[in-house]
């Protein structure tokens, strides 16, 4: 494999690794601490609350939740629409099962161009009557 395109399969092994990775991961944990916090107000039958609101920059302010029974949930794109605490639980999970499922086809799809340039690489290999050429990691190329 010619290192243009090893440096071209590392670059995009980074990005999924360094970006969508962590995103993912942090958004599956968010998501995680908002159902404890929905399903701690449903254990302690809370129906109000003070709490802090950041109002961006990390500046908080005191805010007072009247009834706790119906919150709003950002579901993407800036839109957020009003949930029970049951439907917000049940779009929680679909929500959480979608990430994995995203984590999980980032890493076949690595999986797949890796093995691709790998047989692109040893036909040009093969059609050039190259002999194959061990790397310190130990794969064939």
């Amino acid at each position: 494999m010619d290192s243009l395109n090893q440096a071209k399969i590392q670059k995009f092994e980074e990005f999924v690794d360094r970006r969508l990775k962590p995103d993912l991961v942090r958004a599956i944990a968010e998501s995680s601490d908002l159902r404890k916090n929905i399903e701690n107000l449903e254990q302690n039958s809370v129906t109000n609350l003070r709490t802090l609101v950041n109002l961006g920059s990390e500046v908080y302010m005191q805010a007072e939740v009247p009834d706790t029974q119906r919150i709003f949930l950002d579901i993407g794109l800036g839109f957020h629409v009003e949930f029970t605490w049951s439907e917000a639980l049940k779009f929680i999970s679909l929500r959480e099962e979608k990430l994995e499922r995203q984590i999980e086809e980032y890493t076949r799809l690595i999986a797949s161009i890796k093995a691709q340039i790998k047989l692109v690489c040893e036909g040009i290999r093969e059609l050039l009557q190259i002999p194959e050429e061990k790397t310190v990691e130990g794969r064939v190329f």
